[in-house]
């Protein structure tokens, strides 16, 4: 019966007295059924062990498109997507999710978006976050910066979340802006009940039209529809892999957040205001940089491959204050004898390094070490990639790394963070 059936076919599979009846969805399976429920989960069921019978055929469906209309005395607000997405529909031919990057394809999923700004859209990328290098940020912040000349007050990037802290923190580098830059996407794809891709995206819009001009990450704040929190780009990692919550910043408070249901923002911590600085793209950046984590055991031979394959610049997470094993610090000697800069950070990510409290860490730095600060490995990595392709020296490349240039490290790190 299942080779006469098409994706998209209404089905009803009887499995052991119990019926099930959805949207007959691709199999990675041989031998197997999956169906898309009526509530928006997927189940597979075992051919086997299932009598599966055609309820009614599919058709094909077209996303609504809303048409747009400028509304006087709103702001104008861009959507950049690189594959994440702000809304998103099921395909109720194949009963696969679709993205919509057209604004009024984004507009009839989200209505109340229409209430806060008008918009513009355009796809920069269709790609899965992992795919993400330096050459696709420095596109990305070349796009943004046309949106600002062209006249947007404030540019939304729709995002992946696996490394959207690696995108947000290339874009604090690269660009200095006097508008809002915002990144969001959603953990919880807009056809399932517990779906967080519209809360994000109004919370993400309310952000766009403020006095926040920073790049900054809008996201979830608790697993309940109550609020978004706003995340300094420098200061934000992903630490969960499916809460709606993941996104917590480190070593910092949050910038602030934003209530869903008035839109009103609070405010934590200092921030860039809007139109306090010009429009800067600093695109510069050097890709071979790697972040290399240190474990009991661990032979230096690990921080020789990347010295001998060429890298320019090595970030190295140790334990605790910053440390790793005695046998490494020749290692590091080699690397920064060759000029490559080797940055410290610590895998516990609260707190800050501290390389001179144990004789390890002193000869760390003597063999020519950095130390991160309370920076985020990952941010560390990024910040170096940039300043190795902007600085003219290895003095420089020093000064830059240990000097705070997008909020990414301060003097003392707050406890409660």
């Amino acid at each position: 019966m299942v080779e006469m059936l098409d994706l998209g076919d209404r089905v009803s599979a009887v499995r052991y007295g119990v019926t099930y009846e959805g949207i007959l969805m691709p199999s990675r399976r041989e031998g197997y059924v999956v169906l898309k429920l009526d509530n928006g989960y997927n189940i597979g069921l075992k051919l086997s062990e299932s009598k599966v019978a055609l309820v009614g055929k599919g058709k094909e469906t077209k996303p609504p498109v809303k048409p747009l209309k400028r509304r006087d005395g709103l702001p104008m607000v861009s959507i950049l997507s690189t594959g994440g997405t702000i809304a998103s529909k099921v395909d109720y031919r194949t009963g696969a999710v679709t993205s919509q990057f057209s604004a009024g394809e984004i507009i009839a999923a989200i209505p109340e978006l229409e209430e806060i700004a008008n918009y513009n859209s355009r796809v920069i990328y269709t790609i899965l976050s992992e795919n993400m290098r330096a050459e696709y940020w420095i596109a990305l912040a070349n796009a943004v910066a046309e949106e600002i000349r062209k006249g947007s007050q404030g540019v939304i990037i729709t995002h992946g979340t696996d490394t959207m802290m690696y995108t947000a923190a290339a874009l604090s580098f690269i660009l200095k802006t006097p508008v809002p830059v915002i990144l969001v996407g959603s953990q919880r794809s807009s056809d399932r009940p517990s779906s967080d891709a519209s809360m994000n995206a109004i919370c993400a819009v309310t952000v766009a039209t403020s006095d926040i001009a920073e790049v900054v990450v809008v996201m979830h704040g608790t697993t309940s529809d109550d609020y978004c929190s706003i995340h300094r780009g420098t200061r934000v990692r992903k630490m969960h892999t499916s809460r709606r919550d993941a996104f917590w910043s480190i070593n910092q408070p949050t910038i602030g957040r934003v209530d869903y249901l008035s839109r009103k923002i609070e405010t934590n911590i200092p921030y860039c205001c809007r139109g306090k600085v010009e429009l800067e793209v600093r695109d510069k950046m050097e890709p071979k940089c790697a972040i290399v984590k240190y474990s009991p055991g661990a032979s230096p031979e690990v921080l020789d491959y990347y010295i001998n394959a060429g890298y320019k610049g090595i970030v190295i997470e140790g334990t605790g204050l910053g440390h790793v094993a005695s046998n490494w610090i020749d290692s590091i000697r080699k690397a920064t004898e060759k000029d490559i800069p080797v940055i410290i950070t610590s895998q516990c990510l609260r707190g800050r390094i501290c390389d001179r409290v144990y004789d390890t860490g002193r000869y760390m730095l003597e063999a020519g070490a950095m130390e991160g600060g309370d920076m985020l490995p990952e941010v560390a990595m990024v910040k170096l990639m940039w300043v190795l392709a902007n600085a003219s020296s290895k003095e420089e490349v020093r000064m830059l790394m240990e000097a705070p240039l997008a909020g990414e490290i301060s003097a003392s790190t707050p406890i409660t963070t």
